[in-house]
């Protein structure tokens, strides 16, 4: 299955590094957060990637263009240096097509504009860029599969730690709850669509707003509760937590560092 990744948005609230790196190209450790999402979904057999690109776009096309896999693989350097064998490979089965989908356009939008290499295939995957999970990837698809939905997403609990209070008219306050406590689940941001999604969107629209209510009236918009890790990179504290996380060698996410990669879910579709 194609993957579609958002990378075009500005990211501004995290500006300490987005005014001179892209978002997706701010690093976890010694990679940046788009390889993180591009490799947990190679774990599970998805290696043709679509990229839409807007806010230095350059800048990730050159990231793969120059990619060292020598700095996350182990190898063997001889001949004084000028023969390297490389025992391990991020990307050589990787196949990704990089689409400039505007500077100011919108999720939905940018979607609408890679349609032509999303193509025929019945089914693809689509994520923000900017989250990250230990999700069984494959239940989902096989939810959206077996329901007949044209999409569904990973819904999570929010982790912030704001609290929901539940009050009168009046004021008066009834209950105060911390919102990782409260039954709220919020978009975390993995997506599984049919290709029939492109008909209930129209130019400019938001992903998840016009388009999704649509789906939503039809029946035809699923989700996945989780309750295991999910954490997204969305502010410079977030961005902290998860390099404490990986400093501390606590990384969920990464599925191919603890087990063998996975082949494609039986119960799907091939393509």
């Amino acid at each position: 299955m194609k993957v579609v990744l958002f990378c075009g948005g500005y990211g501004m609230r995290l500006r300490e590094f987005s005014e001179n790196t892209p978002k997706p190209l701010v690093p976890i450790g010694e990679r940046p957060m788009l390889w993180h999402v591009m490799k947990y979904y190679a774990y599970f057999g998805h290696t043709d990637f679509i990229l839409c690109l807007g806010y230095q776009g350059q800048a990730i096309k050159r990231y793969f263009l120059e990619y060292d896999e020598t700095v996350s693989n182990d190898f063997v350097l001889s001949n004084g240096g000028s023969a390297v064998e490389l025992l391990g490979c991020d990307t050589r089965d990787w196949t990704i097509t990089f689409v400039d989908t505007g500077l100011e356009s919108n999720i939905g939008e940018r979607l609408r504009r890679v349609r032509e290499h999303v193509g025929d295939d019945e089914m693809f995957l689509a994520n923000y860029s900017d989250g990250l999970t230990d999700f069984h990837l494959p239940d989902l698809v096989e939810r959206v599969q077996r329901s007949g939905a044209v999409g569904g997403f990973v819904a999570v609990r929010p982790p912030y730690s704001f609290h929901v209070v539940d009050a009168a008219p009046s004021g008066l306050v009834h209950e105060v709850r911390d919102l990782t406590q409260a039954d709220l689940r919020i978009n975390g941001g993995y997506f599984v669509f049919r290709r029939e999604v492109f008909d209930y969107m129209n130019p400019g629209e938001e992903l998840v707003q016009e388009p999704f209510q649509r789906l939503t009236a039809q029946g035809l918009l699923t989700s996945y509760s989780y309750d295991g890790f999910w954490m997204s990179m969305d502010t410079f504290k977030e961005k902290q937590r998860l390099d404490d996380m990986y400093a501390h060698g606590q990384r969920p996410w990464a599925l191919w560092a603890q087990q063998p990669r996975l082949p494609a879910f039986e119960g799907a579709p091939r393509f």
